[in-house]
């Protein structure tokens, strides 16, 4: 199913899902199923354990974030779609980050998990039939159909990348 046959965009979530083209899902995450299909490690290795400001994260703690929010993201939607009800908690991705250690981990370790976790999440998504990817819960206090959740999986490592292209990459002129 594509990208505009979400039946309902979810608040909040639509500001991944929006960055996402308007793909089969599976086609979607295949395009981003490689984190240098978004940046090239060599240009992150260039980044170090810069900051744009104080108290934000290096790049290696965003990509441990990105690697986090998929696996949580695709609990979610396996909940979901085996029409589990239960409203599921959001998460405070500062606690995550800040206990993740990310800057001890090198970045080719974090590209080739960032792969795995997301060939999982194409197995799953795969697995999923149509009635499946319709099926929605409520999660952040927002309902979100297993379609959706899968173009979150899709957009979010984009809205990061975005991030680290405004902010990070001035830093190296």
């Amino acid at each position: 199913m594509k990208k505009s046959e979400i039946p309902v965009m979810p608040e909040f979530f639509d500001r991944y899902i929006n960055l996402a083209e308007d793909l089969n899902v599976v086609d979607a995450l295949n395009q981003t199923a490689s984190f240098d299909q978004l940046m090239p490690a060599e240009t992150l290795e260039a980044l170090g354990d810069l900051r744009y400001a104080p108290g934000k994260w290096t790049v290696r703690d965003i990509l441990q974030h990105i690697i986090d929010n998929e696996r949580i993201m695709t609990y979610r939607a396996l909940r979901f779609a085996r029409n589990d009800q239960t409203t599921l908690p959001g998460y405070d991705e500062e606690l995550l980050g800040a206990n993740a250690q990310a800057t001890r981990r090198t970045l080719a370790d974090l590209y080739a998990e960032y792969a795995l976790v997301r060939q999982s999440s194409i197995a799953l998504f795969k697995s999923f039939d149509r009635e499946m990817l319709l099926r929605s819960g409520t999660c952040y206090n927002r309902t979100i159909s297993v379609l959706a959740l899968g173009f979150v999986l899709v957009g979010h490592p984009i809205h990061h990348v975005n991030i680290i292209r405004e902010r990070y990459l001035p830093l190296l002129s």
